[in-house]
């Protein structure tokens, strides 16, 4: 079968492998039709990492835990990318009851059982029965398991009947064709904080989460959030929020502009969403907050010593809450979202393309990459 892996930077292509067979009962294969470019895909496409990431180790500048989350040589080596997919049900093993045979489905990123004590708790991307390693998923290489990536022809997962989420009839997959990852990772940064505070005001800062901030601004505003600004540098990431319905601010790349505009005392939003991925962003999206405020980092931060604005944080009472998105948690409340009509993720794809067409699309420099096969994808719109 065919695989879509990373090679090396500004480099993805086809390649040839074995196709997966069912590893147990409770097991299903399936075939990705749909599949999106994950924010955190940019980082080795676009960039030489890995020697960086070694060397930052090695240094003492970057985390240690890196090496555990992404091995040795992170991105170093051909690996099969991509963890965002819906697919059709293929096969399923004897013991699965809820998936069956010819279904529409959406593949979590992360691998989980739905059973453990840390899959009951709602913390699903740490299932304790998903392996090994650090953490379990499709896309990062054998650093996160033997599942390989979700653009390809066939997928094997694990705990079928916990981790498969069925496409409702009523929903165009397409716009679900982020519902791995991006999209619950956006709504843990909105959704919960504003059913506790009705109406409350919402800042998200945009940078390097590209489609997550975007995916958390329009969520903020369906969700009937008094007031969402979002502040980027990017055009096209700024035209995309005002459709969506936030307030866009236009902001200058580097530390400088967040260092300058950053409250002193505190702002005025109760919930602030960090998607910038930088020490910088992340400070101004914390300085911003109004007392007894909560901001949600959804971005990486490799550096040991990132700097937070402890004693603002202290007066204020803020909280800040920064991990891993939980997909499986959270994919019944980003379902429903979509489902009312009130959030269209499609807002933010900037490039559908087919899906022979991948190595091409998931190497070009926009916001959001869709692939899709016949009869998946959309005509006209951001279509090759």
């Amino acid at each position: 079968m065919r695989e879509l892996a990373f090679i090396k930077t500004r480099r993805v292509q086809w390649r040839s492998v074995a196709s997966p067979i069912l590893g147990g009962p409770g097991e299903a294969l399936v075939r990705p039709v749909i599949a999106a470019r994950c924010d955190g895909d940019n980082l080795p496409i676009f960039n030489h990492v890995t020697t960086a990431l070694r060397a930052g180790v090695a240094l003492h500048y970057f985390d240690p835990l890196v090496s555990e989350l992404l091995g040795p040589y992170p991105y170093g080596k051909p690996f099969a990318i991509g963890h965002e997919c819906i697919a059709e049900v293929i096969e399923c093993g004897e013991e699965v009851k809820q998936i069956q045979k010819g279904q529409l489905v959406i593949v979590p990123w992360s691998v989980s059982c739905g059973s453990c004590p840390t899959c009951h708790t709602g913390h699903t991307s740490h299932c304790t029965q998903a392996g090994s390693s650090l953490l379990s998923g499709y896309g990062f290489g054998a650093s996160m398991g033997p599942w390989g990536g979700t653009v390809c022809d066939l997928l094997r997962v694990p705990f079928a009947d916990a981790m498969l989420v069925p496409v409702p009839a009523d929903i165009e997959p397409l716009k679900l064709a982020s519902a791995s990852d991006n999209m619950p990772d956006a709504w843990r940064s909105v959704g919960p904080a504003l059913a506790q505070r009705p109406g409350a005001p919402v800042l998200v800062v945009g940078g390097g989460a590209r489609s997550i901030g975007l995916y958390a601004a329009g969520m903020a505003v369906a969700l009937g959030a008094s007031r969402v600004d979002y502040v980027d540098y990017d055009p096209e990431r700024l035209r995309i929020a005002e459709a969506l319905g936030a307030s866009a601010i236009e902001s200058k790349r580097g530390a400088a502009w967040f260092d300058r505009h950053a409250p002193r005392v505190h702002g005025g939003y109760l919930v602030s969403v960090d998607a910038s991925s930088t020490a910088a962003g992340l400070r101004y999206a914390l300085r911003s907050l109004a007392p007894g405020g909560n901001c949600t980092a959804v971005g990486f931060y490799f550096a040991r010593q990132t700097g937070l604005p402890l004693m603002q944080m202290y007066a204020n009472s803020t909280t800040l809450h920064v991990g891993i998105s939980h997909p499986r948690r959270d994919l019944p409340d980003v379902i429903e979202l979509v489902r009312q009509g009130l959030f269209d993720p499609l807002k933010v794809a900037t490039l559908v393309a087919d899906w022979d067409d991948a190595p091409h699309a998931f190497t070009t420099r926009t916001t959001k990459v869709i692939v899709a096969r016949e009869p998946y994808g959309r005509v006209g719109g951001n279509r090759w």
